[in-house]
């Protein structure tokens, strides 16, 4: 099963696409989808979905996990986010994808096994678990392989079939 994890944002998108089968990991790809800074919003968001239906398109997952949104202090930054995560969302709707959603808490448990665990721990799991040469950079994009590994521990799972049903 090929599985597209998501770390949502304006200015980065994380992606990661890893395929799961029994019980083993292979990493396809992973890297990040940038907008700059200077750019108005709609064409940072026009940009992320041109950029969301050539992955979707080049790597045909099955399902595509996406981090859930944490709102900080700061809320017109959680407002773009949302309104990028929108458009990542309605791509892989688009393009009839399984979209599965986490919490940071949930990933952070399924790939370390500690909830409150540190970032350096999570990169550091990835890396370990996906046999990485080095750790993936951005830390975006290691979050992004770290949904995708939450959702094939969790979203792939017999009982998460009979629940989702």
């Amino acid at each position: 099963m090929v599985i597209l994890g998501i770390d949502p944002g304006l200015a980065i998108v994380g992606w990661g696409v890893i395929e799961y089968s029994g019980n083993r990991f292979r990493t396809l790809a992973y890297g990040a989808i940038r907008t700059p800074a200077g750019m108005e919003t709609p064409k940072r968001l026009l940009s992320i979905r041109r950029d969301m239906e050539e992955l979707i398109k080049k790597y045909k997952p099955e399902h595509m996990a996406v981090e859930e949104l944490f709102f900080n202090t700061n809320i017109t930054t959680g407002i773009r986010v949302a309104e990028a995560r929108g458009v990542i969302l309605a791509v892989a709707e688009d393009f009839g994808v399984n979209i599965s959603e986490y919490t940071p808490l949930q990933v952070k448990q399924s790939v370390v096994g500690y909830g409150r665990a540190e970032k350096r721990q999570v990169i550091e799991m990835v890396t370990r678990i996906l046999n990485l040469p080095a750790p993936p950079k951005p830390d975006d994009t290691a979050d992004a392989l770290a949904i995708a590994i939450c959702h094939a521990h969790s979203g792939c799972s017999r009982l998460a079939d009979y629940y989702n049903k």
